[in-house]
C-alpha cells in the first residue's frame, strides 16, 4: 500500500510565516489541475504495472479549498481512474475556515473526501491579523458545523503557540477553544521564523521578537497535559488523536511507507533507495508537464542517509524506533550513541523499541541529531 499526495499551491494571500511553495497566480488554476492530472496518467501507469494501490489521498497546499468544485471533482475523477479508491481508507483535504461556505461543504459531501484540516492556528483575531491569515476566530466553529453537516466525521485542526508577546494564559484558552470544538484531531507547532519569509525578516529587523524559550517549552507541556487528560492520544511530536483518528497518511511518512507526490514542488519516496520531486515553480512545472518532459530531481539514498531517515521519522512517534528495522552494525552505533540519554531518562529502550520519555520530548531535534550519522 502506497500514499498519493497532491500539490495545490494556489493562496488567495500568503501567511508571513509559511515557507512552503504558493503562489497567489490564482488565473493558472485551470492549467496547473489539467498537467496535475496529466501528470497522474503518466506515473500512474507504471505504478500499475507494478501492482501497487493506493491506501490514503491527501490534498495538501497552498489552500485546496481554493480550487473550485468542477476542478476538485476533475482530480478525483483521474484519481480513481488512475489509481482507484477502492482501497483508500482515509482521504484528506485541507481547507481554510473561511473557504467553508455551505455551497463548498455541498461540494465536499459530493466528493471522496472523509477528513479535512483545517489551519486554525490560533483564536485570536489579533494574532490571525499578524499572521496575514484571511479567517477570523468566530469563522472556525462555523466551518466546523459545515463540514459536519456534509456528513465530514474526521477534521484535524492546526494550532501554533509561541507567537511574540503571547503569554501562558493566552494559549490555556486557545486551548480551551480547541477542546470545545470536539475535532478528531488536532496538530500544534511553535511558530517557527523560516529563512526567506516575511516572519523572518521582521526577526532579523528586530520588529519582533521571539518568545522565551523556557515559556515555548512550558506551553508545549501545558498542551500534552491537557489533550492526553481530554481523550487524547500524542502519537507523534506535534499531534494528538481521538482513539482510532491518527493521520493514516502523515503516519506512513513516519512509518516508511511508499508515497507518490504530485504538483508543483510535491515530493516522492518508494520506500526503499529513491526520493524525487518535482520542481517548485509553477511555470516550469507545467511547462514540462505539458511537453511531457517533466522537470524534477531525485536522490538514491546511501545507507547512512537511510539511517538517518528512520531514525528522525520513527523516533517522532510514540512507538519510537525498532531497532530490528536496522543493520546490526547500525543497532550497535544507535544504542551506543543512544546510552547518554538513556542513562539520564531522556530515552528510554524497552525490547527492540527505543523512545522518547517525556523529558526527551523536550530536546527532541538534539537527541536526533546526536542519534544520526554524520
Amino acid at each position: 500500500m502506497a500514499g498519493l499526495y497532491i500539490h495545490i499551491p494556489f493562496c488567495k494571500s500568503r501567511c508571513i510565516y509559511c515557507g512552503f511553495y504558493s503562489t497567489t497566480g490564482l488565473a493558472l488554476r485551470q492549467r496547473y489541475v489539467d498537467a496535475v492530472c496529466h501528470e497522474m496518467m503518466f506515473r500512474g501507469e507504471r505504478r500499475e504495472k507494478r501492482g501497487e494501490r493506493i491506501e490514503t489521498v491527501y490534498i495538501g497546499g497552498g489552500t485546496p479549498s481554493q480550487l473550485t468544485g468542477g476542478q476538485l471533482r476533475q482530480l478525483f475523477i483521474y484519481i480513481n481512474k488512475v489509481y482507484g479508491l477502492e482501497h483508500a481508507k482515509e482521504v484528506t483535504m485541507e481547507c481554510n475556515p473561511d473557504d467553508v461556505t455551505v455551497p463548498f461543504a455541498e461540494t465536499l459531501s459530493q466528493l471522496p473526501v472523509n477528513r479535512v484540516s483545517m489551519g486554525v492556528q490560533t483564536f485570536s483575531n489579533e494574532r490571525l491579523r499578524f499572521l496575514h491569515r484571511r479567517h477570523t476566530a468566530e469563522q472556525v466553529p462555523l466551518a466546523m458545523e459545515r463540514l459536519r453537516q456534509a456528513g465530514i466525521q474526521n477534521i484535524s485542526i492546526d494550532l501554533m503557540y509561541g507567537f511574540p508577546n503571547e503569554t501562558f494564559q493566552e494559549w490555556k484558552e486557545d486551548i480551551d477553544r480547541a477542546l470545545h470544538l470536539n475535532a478528531e484531531h488536532l496538530s500544534a507547532y511553535a511558530l517557527m521564523y523560516e529563512e526567506g519569509t516575511p516572519l523572518y525578516q521582521r526577526l532579523e529587523d528586530g520588529t519582533v521578537s521571539e518568545i522565551d524559550e523556557e515559556l515555548s517549552l512550558q506551553m508545549y507541556s501545558s498542551l500534552i497535559d491537557r489533550l492526553t487528560s481530554s481523550g487524547y492520544e500524542h502519537y507523534e511530536i506535534s499531534n494528538f488523536a481521538k482513539p482510532g483518528f491518527r493521520s493514516r497518511h502523515n503516519s506512513s511518512y513516519w512509518n516508511q511507507t511508499p508515497y507518490i507526490g504530485l504538483g508543483a514542488a510535491a515530493h516522492s519516496y518508494n520506500g526503499k533507495d529513491c526520493r524525487r520531486w518535482n520542481v517548485d515553480d509553477i511555470n516550469q512545472y507545467i511547462e514540462g508537464i505539458e511537453r511531457d518532459i517533466p522537470t524534477f530531481e531525485q536522490e538514491i539514498l546511501d545507507e547512512d542517509t537511510r539511517y538517518n531517515d528512520i531514525v528522525m521519522t520513527a523516533l517522532r512517534t510514540c512507538e519510537g524506533l525498532n531497532m530490528a528495522q536496522l543493520s546490526d552494525g547500525q543497532a550497535a552505533y544507535c544504542l551506543q550513541q543512544a546510552q547518554r540519554f538513556i542513562a539520564d531518562n531522556r530515552l528510554q529502550l524497552t525490547g527492540n523499541r527505543l523512545r522518547l520519555t517525556r523529558q526527551g520530548l523536550f530536546v527532541s531535534n538534539m537527541i536526533m541529531s546526536e542519534l544520526m550519522k554524520v
